[in-house]
């Protein structure tokens, strides 16, 4: 019988489930999910290939898991970070400092892009969980449409356009180049939902 780690079969379970998604992560940032195995997971997660097959049937469901996972927690964050500011341009701006400097390995994986090694199925729930976040920007504009902060507009593709200027990529590593990044970001898209002038300054 394998050993548990943890103090119950449940804390178990969900620390094995961390150990799996940090070996995801790690190896797609080292290398495309197309050449990743599950046994090269489960050698860097440090638990037998036995264990991966208890939680995942195939290496999409992991992918699928971990992405899951780590956008419940960003929104849980960046719905944190939205209630400490009522102005929508201030959440527009939060917004966009918050999906800025967020390392995404669906965007940032080398080799392949992911859309093109995924399966139908498995791109469609991912895009299930793009739109939980999409979903929150939407909110901030409507919001701020009411409230006289943007002019009316079609939130469906300013939602896309804006989520497009704030891609991983184009974000750079070095700190200062970051950040001078960031700022030009919320100038550029301020200025294209057309925040106020003297509210995007």
């Amino acid at each position: 019988m394998p050993k548990i780690i943890g103090k119950s079969l449940h804390e178990h379970r969900q620390m094995t489930r961390h150990k799996l998604f940090t070996a995801l992560s790690t190896l797609m940032a080292e290398r495309g999910f197309d050449t990743i195995t599950l046994a090269d997971i489960a050698q860097a997660a440090g638990v037998g290939r036995t264990a991966v097959y208890n939680h995942f049937s195939d290496k999409e469901s992991l992918l699928l898991g971990f992405i899951t996972h780590e956008t419940e927690q960003y929104a849980l964050t960046l719905e944190r970070a939205l209630a400490e500011v009522d102005d929508p341009v201030a959440q527009l701006r939060t917004y966009i400092r918050q999906q800025a400097q967020l390392t995404r390995v669906f965007h940032l994986a080398p080799g392949p892009d992911l859309r093109t090694v995924l399966s139908r199925s498995t791109l469609a729930r991912l895009r299930e969980h793009a739109e939980i976040v999409e979903s929150i920007l939407k909110r901030i504009l409507h919001d701020g449409i009411e409230r006289g902060s943007f002019p009316p507009q079609d939130i469906e593709p300013t939602v896309q356009l804006v989520n497009a200027c704030l891609s991983g990529r184009l974000i750079p590593d070095d700190a200062e180049a970051r950040e001078r990044a960031i700022r030009a970001a919320e100038t550029f898209v301020l200025r294209a939902v057309g925040a106020r002038p003297q509210m995007a300054a």
